[in-house]
């Protein structure tokens, strides 16, 4: 028999074994041997030095560990904030907040589009005394906290910020992060609100104020993340990500911003999926490139401004229902990536979560298999341990010639801002998920236990199931009820009245006025309403 042939291709009902693809996802070319000849020592420079291509620290983990995170919300405050406590307790090291819908586009509980969602795929959080309940007990100064929301980043970082007034904890020591970045919900997600212009003043508003008021806390996380889940390939999230950072950085000089100030707090975030050598190469050429953008384009002389600061999660739409215990598989694959990467902060999906929340189980798992990479497979001691690798060194240098090639196509286009208000990257990126979609439905690109190496008509093993309390929208709008009857409504139409104000004039901050609205309790729905009077929609553009 020949060694090559696949022992099932005759065998009736098991579908063939596929052959290796010689061609990563991002369409590079994967050589069977790679030598010295590729390598130019000179270019790859060693960790902490620019370009920063083997990390931005010269002692790596060593120094310190990523902080290890659980993406987690659902139902009510209570309920999140007793599923944070656990988390904790088992080894996470920062919290990861998801909101639900309603609070995601701006709409509070009571609005007729939200009702069906509340607390469904996240927490929420509709106004102050929500947010005092979610960090109940959780002591601000010490934990690290993200938030992944967007439209309405501003306020719930605003939130943030009078919840920790009212624990006594200063700002200075907020650390912590939101995602604030509105140009990939229009690409990719959908929870946008206002139109481009005005959204692109409101993160400018939040990143400056930040600069001044929460030193330690990062204004943005611009994410290549959900660009990469709708059907981008690893280049191509790099480049969309890098040309949306380039366009936050344009505005914040527009605004005066000062760049070896600002450019230290802004941060990253990604996807890990399971071409590993795509993951990592992403990763060290998106490093060098930033730097090299923010030294050459941007005059950034301080090494700290420079720095391209990222966090990921591993799994997304890499994961599946069918055999979803393979998951586990996959999620420690792409952490280890993420690792040779050099991720700052990383979150593991759940085994479960291709189609529910994650339970208590699988989150614990989640976090295990972080603490397993961490602690026992050695892979953190050394700084870049991949660098020199012939394979790896050619891989990245095909890999940033990709992410430059589709950013100099947006730059001709006519930058990013152009080419979302006309649609000509939604349309690139709708094309390249149905492609991605017709490749894994044809078996082309294979996925173990979906469209290879699985039984017919084999049922998902789901295990434990997460069923969310069916009383959660009723307790929701009961609380909100008690929130509006118990505050000052005069307090409140003083501050929005305000908070219009400041909207309607461009060079006036909003963010002091959103703080003062939530401290008011003025409730999501409201400060988005206000915004939307004075910046209307936006519309999404129909490309035929």
């Amino acid at each position: 028999m020949n060694t090559r042939e696949s022992p099932t291709a005759n065998t009736p009902n098991v579908p063939a074994d596929p052959q290796l693809d010689t061609v990563s996802r991002s369409g590079i070319e994967v050589p069977p041997y790679v030598d010295a000849s590729v390598v130019n020592s000179n270019a790859i420079g060693k960790p902490g030095e620019y370009p920063f291509t083997r990390g931005i620290f010269p002692d790596g983990y060593q120094g310190r560990l990523w902080t290890i995170r659980q993406y987690s919300g659902f139902g009510t405050a209570e309920e999140s904030n007793e599923r944070y406590k656990f988390l904790l307790k088992q080894g996470q090291t920062g919290l990861s907040v998801a909101l639900d819908l309603p609070t995601q586009c701006g709409y509070d509980p009571t609005h007729p589009m939200a009702r069906p969602e509340i607390g469904k795929v996240g927490v929420s959080l509709s106004n102050l005394s929500e947010a005092e309940i979610l960090f109940k007990d959780l002591d601000l100064s010490k934990i690290s906290t993200s938030f992944t929301i967007n439209g309405t980043a501003a306020i719930i970082y605003a939130m943030y910020l009078a919840v920790a007034d009212k624990q006594g904890v200063p700002r200075s020591k907020l650390t912590g992060t939101i995602q604030n970045d509105i140009l990939k919900e229009y690409v990719a997600r959908g929870t946008w609100i206002f139109p481009v212009r005005p959204s692109m003043r409101l993160i400018a508003d939040s990143i400056l104020y930040s600069n001044d008021i929460t030193p330690r806390f990062n204004p943005i996380s611009i994410a290549g993340a959900h660009v990469r889940d709708a059907g981008a390939t690893a280049a191509e999230e790099m480049a969309y990500t890098l040309a949306n950072g380039l366009a936050y950085v344009d505005e914040l000089n527009r605004r005066g911003g000062d760049v070896e100030k600002f450019a230290k707090r802004l941060s990253f975030f990604f996807y890990v999926h399971m071409d590993f050598f795509d993951e990592v190469a992403k990763f060290r050429a998106g490093r060098r490139l930033w730097a090299r953008f923010m030294k050459e384009r941007y005059g950034a002389n301080d090494p700290k401004a420079q720095h391209f600061r990222f966090g990921v999660v591993c799994g997304g739409s890499s994961l599946v229902a069918p055999q979803p215990h393979n998951n586990v598989v996959r999620v420690a694959v792409e952490t280890m990536a993420a690792v040779f990467g050099g991720a700052q902060s990383i979150f593991t999906c759940a085994l479960d979560e291709a189609f529910q929340i994650p339970t208590e189980f699988s989150a614990e798992l989640a976090v295990r298999t972080q603490q397993i990479v961490a602690y026992e497979s050695g892979i953190a001691r050394s700084v870049d341990p991949l660098g020199g690798s012939y394979v790896l060194e050619q891989h990245t240098d095909r890999m940033e010639e990709m992410i430059l090639t589709i950013m100099s196509e947006i730059e001709a286009y006519g930058g990013v801002t152009k080419a979302i208000e006309e649609g000509w990257i939604q349309r690139r990126l709708a094309e390249r998920g149905l492609g991605r979609k017709l490749d894994i439905d044809s078996g082309k690109n294979v996925v173990v236990g979906l469209n290879h190496f699985h039984k017919p008509d084999e049922e998902i093993g789901v295990g434990d199931v997460f069923t969310l309390d069916p009383t959660v929208a009723g307790r929701a709008l009961e609380k909100f009820q008690r929130t509006l009857d118990s505050r000052s409504q005069a307090k409140v139409d003083e501050t929005l009245a305000k908070l219009a104000l400041a909207a309607a004039n461009d060079t006036e901050n909003v963010m002091p006025y959103l703080v003062d609205c939530c401290h008011a309790y003025a409730t999501v729905g409201e400060m988005v309403a206000c915004l939307k009077k004075e910046w209307g929609e936006f519309k999404e553009p129909v490309n035929l």
